[in-house]
C-alpha cells in the first residue's frame, strides 16, 4: 500500500533524543500502514547510524535511510522531499515529541482543505523549564491570533518553520524544494515564502507537540541559538525582508515585542512567567543582533 504520509527525520549526532522522537511516532492513532519513515544522518560521529538501523530492522519496508556527510539542512530535507511516496510530507525534529492525535489531525485538516500547502500544530509547554517555556509561548500566541489582521505593531508575517509541519508533496515540488545554497539558518523560512509565493495557503492546527529546542534550558543556550540564528540569516535577507525586518529584530524592538506578547500570552495561559518576555527577548536579539554582524562582517572581508 501506498502510503499517505512520508515522516522526515533529519539528524545529526541525535541520539540522546532520536528515540523519544521515533516513538512518539509509532504511538500515533494514525494507522502504521499509512505513514513511511524517511531517515537522513548528516555525518554523525555518535550512535545515532545505530539506534536508526534498529528501527529499520523493527519497521522493514516503512523505513529508508540516506547517509550524508555534512552536507546541511537543505540537502538533507531534500532527499525526503525527492524521496516521499506520501502525498504529504511531515518534517519531525529530533527535539520534537509529538501528541498521540498529531499525525491524523494533520492528514485530516489538509484532506478537507485542499488550497493549504502547509500547516502545523500547536506548542506545549513543559514543566520545570523556564527558558524553553519562554521560547515557545509567543508561538502560541501567533498560533492563536495567525489569522487576525496586522497591525502597526504586528506587521510582518509569523511564518511557520519545518519542525512539526505538514507540507503537500505537491507544494514541495512545485517550487523545487529547499535551496542547498543556503547555510547556517533560514532555508526553512525561503522555502515556505516560496510555497505562499506560489498561491498556496499557510493555516495552523489545533493539535500539539512538544519542541525542545535541542534541550534548550539555560541563558547561555538561548544566546548560542540566536548568534547562530543571526549569521545564518545573512545568507538570505534579500529574500526575506516580508519576514522579518532588521529594525524589529534590534533588542530595543525585542524588549518591546516583549511586552506586547506578554499581555495576550496570560490572557491565554494564565501564568506570571510570561512577564519576563520581554527580559528574554531583549537577551536573544541582542545575540541575533551580534551574529547578523559579524555575517555581514565576514561578508565584507
Amino acid at each position: 500500500m501506498k502510503p499517505v504520509l512520508t515522516i522526515g527525520i533529519c539528524v545529526r549526532n541525535g541520539e540522546k533524543m532520536l528515540q523519544n522522537a521515533v516513538e512518539s511516532i509509532l504511538k500515533q492513532s494514525f494507522p502504521k500502514e499509512q505513514f513511511q519513515i524517511i531517515f537522513v544522518d548528516d555525518g554523525s560521529e555518535d550512535s545515532t547510524p545505530q539506534i536508526i538501523a534498529d528501527y529499520m530492522t523493527r519497521l522493514g519496508d516503512q523505513v529508508k535511510f540516506f547517509q550524508t556527510t555534512w552536507s546541511g539542512l537543505g540537502h538533507a530535507r531534500n532527499l525526503i522531499v525527492n524521496n516521499a511516496d506520501g502525498e504529504y510530507v511531515l518534517f519531525v525534529d529530533v527535539d520534537e515529541v509529538l501528541t498521540s492525535n498529531y499525525l491524523k489531525t494533520q492528514i485530516d485538516f489538509l484532506e478537507n482543505n485542499p488550497e493549504i500547502g502547509i500547516t502545523s500544530g500547536e506548542f506545549k509547554t513543559v514543566n520545570g523549564n523556564l527558558i524553553l517555556n519562554l521560547e515557545i509561548i509567543p508561538h502560541i500566541v501567533d498560533q492563536r491570533n495567525y489569522l487576525k489582521p496586522r497591525t502597526f505593531i504586528w506587521k510582518t508575517d509569523k511564518l511557520i518553520g519545518t519542525g512539526g509541519t505538514t507540507f503537500r508533496t505537491k507544494a514541495l515540488r512545485q517550487v523545487h524544494g529547499f535551496d542547498e545554497s543556503i547555510k547556517g539558518s533560514g532555508e526553512d523560512t525561503d522555502l515556505v515564502l516560496r510555497i505562499k509565493n506560489a498561491g498556496w495557503l499557510i493555516r495552523p492546527n489545533m493539535a500539539e507537540f512538544y519542541e525542545l529546542h535541542g534541550g534548550l534550558s539555560k541563558p547561555k543556550d538561548l544566546l548560542q541559538k540566536y548568534f547562530w540564528y543571526g549569521y545564518g540569516m545573512n545568507g538570505i535577507f534579500r529574500q526575506t525582508r516580508e519576514a522579518f525586518s532588521l529594525l524589529r529584530m534590534s533588542p530595543i524592538a525585542g524588549l518591546v515585542t516583549g511586552i506586547f506578547y506578554s499581555f495576550p500570552a496570560y490572557k491565554i495561559l494564565h501564568k506570571k512567567i510570561v512577564f519576563l518576555l520581554p527580559i528574554h527577548y531583549c537577551l536573544k536579539l541582542s545575540a541575533w543582533t551580534f551574529g547578523f554582524i559579524k555575517g555581514q562582517l565576514k561578508k565584507v572581508d
